[in-house]
């Protein structure tokens, strides 16, 4: 199998997969594996409230350990955990990292994957695809050495812009769909192809003591200047005004800029006190980057708008003593190892998106008091995510939309199309709507999407059969289900059991067989497994025992004498492990 595109998605899903056992290579056009967390300079990871102790794949809590684990060793002896759990102590996440320490925690994972047999080709662009009917049976690369052609089983679109789908000739779909098409209350009167969310390129500042030179008044500076608009006052998600203040917050306000995406507190560490800007401000929507087809001129266009940004932050920006302009605030190539200080590439927020057999849709994903306390229940689920739906400003349509979501799954079905067979989407490729792709996008969300993706592609390898028949096979879908269970990925939103506890397999396959979908457990995301359940929760669990046992090949019912969920998952793991 080939997983094309080395983002978070494309890395997660190549973990996966050798995890799995697969033959596995992973291509990246850059030299940089990491996607928005290196490459793209977004390393304040964008999570969710409940990160700590639920929602996060196995492979992403193993990225946060060691991102720790890094600055533990850094940090003074004696000096708060904070100084380690949150290096740059910014207030947008639980973990604020620099871009050169996420590169080398993520480069260690996969240099022990190729010691596990994964191959890594990184220069190498995938320049066609050839199919044999419903399947793709080579793809054309090019490198360092020329043109190649390799045969391939299984192949996984990883890429930032869904490059691999038209390549493929995948459906697929681009910018925000027709609300007569999705069906989604909040979609677009009409179909609009390039209404894709802003794309920004990152920028690193360091504060240093004293002023120090001015980035250069770029072209366009005025127009950018009104039309941003370049301002540190932003409304909040009901409209209201929120000033910031530059590094103090302002009276009953948020708090400062600086600090949101700061990702080295020099007070904790010692060092730099460093931060990268990902604003408003320098959100680009003058031009669609993912059908373009001069891509590079609309990335330079974004690349001025930051400098753009960054000198108005140096020229002024209001300052906290009643002055303008923040002379201090210098540009730190030293911090994303590139010679300006800007992301080597721009943050992609959206991408071309499959046309799967399911499309995961904003109702799939918003809180609905019917459906409790998660989002849709997918019986063919691999994976969990959570983030409200932000959608940024769009091309053509400058009016962002953010709102709070239900806890939601990654169902197998929006990884794959009726044709190519043999295609996995594995990242912001998968079958979400403009609308909700908004919260797919996030760090944790795509690495799920990337893990789930791995496993289903390496289960399909190992039994010879196309992954997207395998998801219409519920039998074989199961030990995907399985597989991943048994390596710590939650399959639906149970917290209190954490992966080291022996019923967690068994209640995650409960779970996505549908047993949180009873009255007295769907209100809540919190499970206690030995609480004794009701006569009618209890019904419930047993049906769902009984059909994650049925497609194990266990013929008996589950023992009625469970009276707990934690019984009942205990049951299920000791049948299925009794099944040859």
């Amino acid at each position: 199998m080939v997983v094309v595109g080395g983002g978070i998605g494309g890395v997660a899903a190549a973990l996966a997969a050798v995890r799995s056992g697969a033959d596995t290579t992973l291509v990246e056009a850059s030299g940089q594996l990491g996607g928005q967390l290196t490459r793209q300079a977004v390393t304040p990871l964008d999570e969710h409230a409940l990160i700590e102790v639920a929602g996060a794949p196995a492979g992403y809590r193993e990225l946060r350990d060691r991102l720790r684990a890094h600055y533990r060793r850094q940090a003074p002896a004696g000096g708060p955990d904070a100084a380690w759990q949150n290096p740059g102590n910014g207030w947008v996440s639980r973990l604020c990292a620099e871009p050169l320490v996420a590169q080398a925690v993520l480069d260690g994972m996969v240099e022990e994957a190729v010691d596990r047999g994964l191959r890594v080709r990184r220069h190498t662009t995938v320049t066609g695809v050839g199919r044999v009917g419903d399947r793709i049976v080579h793809l054309d690369v090019a490198d360092g050495d020329g043109p190649a052609r390799w045969d391939v089983e299984v192949v996984l679109d990883a890429t930032e812009l869904g490059d691999l789908l038209p390549l493929a000739d995948a459906p697929w779909v681009s910018g925000a769909e027709a609300r007569a098409d999705t069906g989604e209350a909040l979609a677009a009167d009409r179909a609009e192809p390039t209404r894709t969310q802003a794309i920004t390129v990152t920028a690193a500042l360091r504060r240093d003591p004293h002023p120090g030179p001015v980035v250069p008044r770029p072209a366009g500076y005025e127009r950018w200047r009104a039309s941003q608009p370049f301002t540190l006052d932003i409304p909040d998600a009901d409209g209201r005004p929120r000033r910031f203040g530059m590094f103090a917050a302002t009276p009953g306000g948020p708090p400062p800029f600086w600090t949101y995406r700061r990702v080295r507190d020099a007070a904790a560490l010692g060092g730099d006190e460093l931060a990268v800007v990902n604003w408003p401000g320098n959100d680009y929507v003058d031009r669609d980057l993912v059908l373009a087809d001069d891509r590079d001129a609309v990335v330079a266009d974004a690349r001025n708008l930051t400098l753009a940004f960054v000198h108005w932050l140096q020229t002024e920006a209001p300052r906290d003593d009643g002055g303008h302009g923040h002379p201090e605030l210098q540009l730190a190539p030293e911090a994303l190892g590139t010679p300006d200080g800007l992301a080597a590439e721009p943050y992609v927020r959206e991408a071309r998106r499959l046309r799967g057999r399911t499309r995961v849709r904003a109702e799939d994903i918003l809180p609905d008091p019917t459906r409790g306390a998660r989002g849709t229940a997918f019986a063919d689920t691999l994976g969990v995510g959570w983030y409200p739906m932000d959608v940024h400003a769009s091309v053509g349509q400058p009016d962002g939309h953010n709102a709070p979501t239900a806890p939601f799954q990654v169902p197998a079905g929006a990884l794959v199309a009726d044709a190519p067979v043999n295609l996995v989407a594995a990242g912001k490729a998968m079958a979400t709507t403009h609308l909700s792709n908004g919260a797919y996008r996030v760090h944790p969300c795509e690495w799920a999407v990337g893990e789930a993706a791995g496993a289903l592609a390496a289960a399909a390898v190992a039994q010879d059969v196309a992954p997207a028949r395998l998801v219409t096979d519920p039998v074989a879908l199961q030990r995907v289900q399985h597989h991943l269970a048994a390596t710590g990925n939650e399959l639906a939103w149970l917290v209190g059991v954490d992966a080291d506890d022996p019923r967690f397999v068994g209640a995650q396959l409960l779970a996505a067989a549908g047993a949180l979908e009873t009255p007295g457990l769907a209100g809540d995301l919190e499970v206690d497994l030995d609480a004794p359940l009701s006569a009618r929760d209890r019904e419930g669990v047993l049906a769902a025992a009984g059909r994650v046992l049925a497609l194990a090949g266990e013929t008996a019912p589950p023992p009625p004498s469970a009276r707990t969920f934690g019984d009942l998952a205990v049951a299920v793991t000791d049948r299925r492990q009794a099944v040859p």
